[in-house]
């Protein structure tokens, strides 16, 4: 049979299975990722066929790779083709669930094959195989795990088709010498255990795709036909989020507006365990940022605000200091995103600065505040993380060596831990008692920027609070970024099992 014809559609096999069961033949069920096909696989895929008479394998499909933006090496189609042309393997296809579940249930095998590294289910950071298990049971098959010779096609990949330059190679190569990924992963379980607070504006990033059509006859203007329109949680509201992707209990304290405020659609998009203290400012409308894309390039055109920036005043300012009042008792840290925009008055940093048990904070320097919202307005914070123009905002210094600012800051600031990420550069980290520590972008592909900035905070937050080695926070942090720039806007939120399997990925 040709590769062509051994690749069939997730129905279709299963249509296939159920006349093979019905003739009495054993049907056997292999499932994974298979990214870079190997001996080791090879060897399972006939220990497997050996259990049964019809050897059928399903792969994960390239959207349920959840092992950072530079996975899956090879597209779907081509793991599919390559498990095809192994004589042993009967059918092939591809799996567009999260998991083999579905597929479980709709082949209801005989045998479902894992290998020797899932005999102990413990120690499967995404829990699915015990689901699987329980699937097999239920549907009458029964679970069994090949032993033999194993590869980690991650550490092939690694060593052999790295998507990264010479320079990250080094550096990854040096970590992985220091630190194992059970050791970074074991940061992010202690970090689960934090109860963070959230303070900030909240954003709502709305996106509108259409095609250029040309110059207006009448305007200097670029007329765009409109395609259609995305909203994510941004500001606040994505940092919470991020948050509660590692954490098991986040409150947020924001403000929306008093028109257009959108407060249904913000508890749609905030992820269930996540607290939410929403309070309103007065006179105006929910923050809004609308950017206009070129559907076919992706390129910005036009970035609209919606907003009232005036600080928050009368009633709405007693209500915030309340707030944050009542809920510092209940939290390990706060988390500051303080995007300039009104919402934070002079009293309200006062109160963060002088009772959040331990206040980690991003000043934002935006088009919206036009350089006037300066990290010096707090008079202390236990960590600081900024965009390299943001500290050059504070410094009133272009380019200018950021070694040598990082000191004066922290001169200037009562703070004494750092971060300052750089774009494509990566980060740098400082504190008194390390120095500096500077890591490269693991980012192997960039769609928006937007966003980036907030998950790095929200991790290494967590981890500089649990007072972390800071080589590890710099790595984790720009694992987060690496995963949100490849995603428009906050299209996706961190979590804690894809961000293990993406440092797992990286440190095999």
């Amino acid at each position: 049979m040709s590769c062509d014809n051994k690749v069939k559609k997730l129905d279709e096999l299963a249509i296939l299975v159920k006349e093979f069961k019905a003739q009495g033949k054993k049907i056997v069920h292999s499932h994974g990722v298979f990214d870079l096909l190997h001996v080791g696989h090879i060897r399972h895929f006939e220990a497997g066929k050996q259990m049964g008479d019809v050897l059928v394998v399903t792969l994960t499909s390239d959207e349920h790779v959840n092992r950072g933006p530079h996975r899956p090496a090879f597209p779907q189609e081509l793991r599919a083709e390559a498990i095809a042309a192994l004589s042993v393997v009967d059918y092939v296809a591809i799996n567009h669930s999260p998991s083999a579940i579905e597929a479980i249930r709709l082949f209801r095998p005989d045998v479902y094959v894992k290998g020797s590294d899932y005999k102990n289910p413990d120690q499967d950071i995404t829990g699915r195989i015990a689901l699987e298990i329980e699937a097999v049971h239920a549907a009458g098959g029964e679970i069994r795990f090949t032993d033999g010779i194993t590869f980690s096609s991650s550490h092939l990949l690694n060593e052999h088709l790295s998507p990264f330059s010479e320079e990250v190679d080094q550096y990854l190569t040096a970590f992985r010498q220091r630190h194992s990924a059970d050791e970074v992963i074991e940061w992010l379980e202690h970090a689960a255990q934090l109860r963070p607070l959230v303070v900030g504006e909240a954003i709502i990033d709305e996106y509108v795709f259409g095609e250029t059509i040309g110059k207006s006859t009448k305007d200097p203007i670029l007329a765009v036909l409109q395609q259609s329109v995305d909203a994510f949680a941004g500001g606040s509201l994505a940092v919470a989020n991020h948050l509660a992707g590692l954490c098991s209990e986040v409150s947020l304290v924001t403000q929306l507006g008093e028109v257009e405020r959108r407060e249904e659609w913000i508890h749609s998009v905030l992820r269930s365990n996540v607290k939410a203290i929403l309070l309103t400012k007065s006179e105006s409308p929910t923050l809004l940022k609308l950017r206009i894309i070129d559907v076919y390039s992706g390129s910005k055109l036009l970035e609209i605000y919606r907003m009232n920036d005036q600080l928050t005043k009368d009633n709405d300012a007693r209500d915030l200091n309340a707030a944050l009042t009542q809920e510092f008792p209940h939290h390990d840290l706060a988390i500051v995103t303080d995007y300039g925009h009104g919402m934070l008055t002079p009293e309200a940093i006062t109160l963060l600065c002088d009772l959040a048990p331990f206040l980690a904070v991003n000043v934002q320097s935006n088009a919206g505040n036009r350089g006037f919202n300066p990290i010096s307005k707090y008079h202390r914070a236990d960590y600081i993380c900024l965009a390299n123009h943001e500290m050059e905002v504070e410094a009133r210094q272009r380019a200018g060596n950021a070694e040598g600012q990082l000191l004066a800051f922290e001169k200037q600031l009562a703070c004494q831990r750092f971060t300052v990420t750089l774009g494509k550069n990566g980060s740098l980290h400082y504190d008194a008692r390390s120095g500096f520590v500077r890591a490269p972008s693991l980012a192997t592909r960039v769609l928006d920027r937007v966003g980036a900035g907030d998950a790095v905070l929200a991790v290494t937050a967590l981890l500089a609070k649990l007072n972390a080695p800071w080589d590890i926070i710099a790595f984790v942090g720009n694992v987060a970024g690496a995963q949100l720039v490849a995603e428009l806007g906050n299209a996706v939120s961190l979590e804690k099992v894809g961000l293990s399997k993406h440092i797992t990925a990286l440190l095999k």
